[in-house]
């Protein structure tokens, strides 16, 4: 097959200079990974191609029970390319992945959850977001973006660069101020009174 076709149209290319790994469209998914702070995404009704790649980049997704999921580019002759090789990894094996690429099938909530394709379901998926948003924001800001940046960057590292970087965010974190006050409202059983620099 001739790759004359491919260059008939514009072409996304990444950001010059390599500072960024993602293209226009590919950002639309990928920056939520790159945020140093939690993304949770609620998702009612369909979720066909680009818009579920998109909400594959969230941290966490809540669904409906009835919420219907695609990765449906195969039905346009395509391959999805909204930052799926670095999202659906994170939360599908590989040969569900190649299944679901390569018949564009749709997946009913139910067996999204099944997958892992959600992180779990909720009638109300908004308010479900918003009560789990509130209770990690009620966590040390330190902690959470440190737990953020340790499970994006090790996840797929060699044993060497994750342990050293566990090491290294959690030594960064001990004494801290507002590691302090989470022992202390632990142990005086109320919410912590956090200071957030960032």
């Amino acid at each position: 097959m001739s790759d004359a076709g491919a260059s008939a149209g514009p072409q996304p290319k990444p950001q010059a200079g390599g500072a960024r790994p993602d293209n226009f469209f590919q950002r639309s998914a990928y920056v939520w990974k790159t945020l140093p702070v939690p993304v949770i995404a609620a998702v009612h009704g369909v979720a066909f191609g680009g818009g579920f790649q998109i909400a594959l980049g969230a941290d966490l997704r809540i669904a409906r029970p009835d919420a219907r999921f695609s990765i449906m580019e195969i039905q346009w002759g395509l391959v999805p390319d909204v930052a799926l090789t670095q999202t659906v990894r994170d939360v599908l094996r590989l040969d569900v992945a190649k299944e679901l690429v390569w018949t564009g099938r749709v997946v009913e909530g139910s067996e999204a959850l099944a997958l892992g394709l959600v992180t779990r379901l909720a009638e109300d998926p908004l308010a479900a977001a918003l009560e789990l948003a509130r209770e990690i924001a009620g966590r040390s800001p330190d902690a959470i973006r440190a737990g953020k940046r340790l499970l994006e960057q090790a996840w797929h590292a060699d044993p060497a660069t994750g342990l050293a970087l566990e090491a290294r965010l959690q030594g960064g974190l001990i004494g801290k101020p507002n590691q302090v006050e989470a022992v202390k409202a632990r142990f005086e059983k109320r919410a912590g009174r956090f200071q957030d620099g960032q």
